[in-house]
């Protein structure tokens, strides 16, 4: 069986902890792979090295660092296919989905590969009499990322790039559950010329990850993942001296008004509900439909949601792969088999899918719940699958009430054709990232993402202007330099002087 091990000092280090966990194609169900689980003495090893590492890399010039990211670029979009059938094979999302995200880390890369203007710093002249004053931007030394399993290379790629190129090393501590695409690109930074040990991968379980958010010389941790955990990492790291950002779930609602393209509407819950299999956490979970629209609203959904074509995810043809895992499945399928006791109506109920062949992977199909309660578990809790709630409103006022009373505040998104009610929404929603016809508003690379509320624990967004600013730290630097002409008598610099 293919074994993952970790990825330290720019070489593969073999698992020295004797545990190892399974690693499942969820097409299948078949355990395909076991990958190495780190103990905190591995952990603390690879800090090391990082630690080592960064006495060189902190101090290297800025064209020496954009010229690793511009190579790494490169290998990286000549990769594509590699990266993405990996995490194919241990995710389960459909190639072409897979392709997506690693375009989208793609982005990350290159705003990296642009670090020079974003270090530029400011610089002050004459404040007062041969007084100038500089602020500057240095690295924080080392850091770490842990990473969910639904997105195994693009949500890395939001963090080491980065960091890296702010001079920072990097240990990333992905999931368990999909863990190949992290050493694939680590492996490819290495073959870009990065040197050994900026860059390192440990993988593990609770172990690990506890090893680094106590460990001392890891300066700052960022993550990704359910906002349980997010809390957990928020308030443990920081009780340890850390920085951190820590990204949560989301409970995402798309405003439906009653003058909006219904079609346009229709095909955008569908793919944002449904799209990797729901499986994101950007993923709308819940349209709310203003007024008499909300009938043949729901009708388009399902009309469109019945003909997604479900299968493994290496099949060109297939639209929405399995989920992660069997556990995961079932804990998806209990919130459909229960919505009906709970007052909502079951307008598509996915849960007996199956795929002919490969009935032990771990399959659901599309599940569509209308009349959906607000105390109600499928609409409370963020599900992580694909299941679609809807709930109704009379007003444009309701609609927001509702929304805003949410714990999460991660996205949003309105679907409407007045651009005064889309302004409106825009400012009085209380979300991260707001969406006007858009139905996952994802932002670039140069913009920052991340949510408000419980979708948020730290001060910082992720990547663009505030991931630099997370993985960096401010320095005021005073300066007075005497006039040549004021020398002291004796001294002669060959200056004239002014007597």
């Amino acid at each position: 069986m293919k074994t993952v091990n970790h990825w330290i000092g720019g070489k593969t280090v073999e698992g020295a902890s004797g545990t190892y966990g399974p690693v499942t194609d969820p097409a299948t169900g078949e355990v395909t792979t076991q990958v190495a689980l780190a103990s905190a003495e591995e952990v603390d090893a690879a800090v090391q090295v990082a630690k080592e590492a960064f006495l060189s890399w902190g101090q290297s010039s800025l064209a020496a660092r954009t010229k690793v990211l511009f190579a790494y670029r490169a290998l990286l979009d000549a990769n594509r296919d590699a990266v993405a059938e990996l995490i194919t094979a241990e995710h389960g999302k459909v190639h072409s989905d897979a392709l997506g995200e690693v375009a989208r880390g793609l982005e990350i890369v290159e705003l990296a590969c642009g670090i020079t203007t974003q270090l530029k710093g400011e610089l002050s002249t004459s404040v007062s009499n041969s007084v100038d004053v500089a602020a500057i931007r240095q690295p924080l030394g080392v850091v770490a990322g842990i990473t969910p399993f639904n997105f195994p290379a693009m949500v890395p790629m939001w963090m080491f790039p980065l960091a890296i190129a702010c001079g920072n090393t990097f240990v990333l501590k992905p999931s368990e559950k999909d863990p190949s695409a992290s050493n694939k690109l680590a492996e490819l930074m290495a073959e870009a010329g990065l040197p050994a040990g900026v860059l390192n991968v440990v993988h593990g379980d609770k172990v690990a990850v506890d090893a680094l958010l106590a460990h001392p010389d890891v300066a700052a941790v960022s993550f990704v993942g359910s906002t349980p955990i997010a809390r957990h990492i928020h308030t443990t790291a920081s009780a340890n001296g850390k920085r951190v950002q820590a990204l949560g779930g989301a409970k995402n609602h798309m405003l439906v008004l009653p003058d909006a393209d219904l079609d346009a509407a229709a095909d955008a819950a569908v793919s944002a509900a449904y799209g990797s299999a729901g499986e994101r956490c950007m993923a709308i979970s819940a349209v709310v439909a203003v007024g008499s629209i909300a009938d043949t609203l729901v009708d388009k959904i399902r009309e469109r949601a019945e003909k997604i074509k479900i299968g493994p995810g290496n099949d060109p043809t297939s639209e929405m792969g399995p989920l992660i895992t069997a556990a995961h499945r079932d804990k998806v399928a209990s919130y459909v088999k229960g919505a009906a006791a709970q007052g909502a109506d079951v307008v598509l109920d996915g849960t007996g899918y199956t795929v002919e062949g490969k009935e032990n992977g771990h399959w659901i199909g599309l599940s569509l719940l209308d009349n959906v309660r607000t105390d109600s578990d499928a609409y409370r809790d963020e599900i992580f699958g694909p299941v679609l709630c809807v709930l109704r409103t009379e007003t444009y006022e309701e609609g927001v009430a509702l929304i805003n009373a949410s714990p999460f505040g991660n996205g949003t998104a309105i679907f409407t054709r007045d651009g005064g009610a889309a302004r409106r929404f825009q400012l009085e929603i209380q979300a991260g990232m707001v969406g006007v016809n858009v139905p996952i508003p994802v932002p670039v690379g140069y913009h920052s993402f991340g949510g408000w509320k419980d979708s948020l624990f730290g001060d910082h967004h992720i990547y663009g202007n505030d991931g630099i600013h997370f993985y960096t730290r401010g320095k005021v630097v005073t300066t007075r330099w005497p006039d040549p002409s004021d020398a002291p008598a004796g001294v002669d610099l060959g200056f004239p002087r002014n007597h």
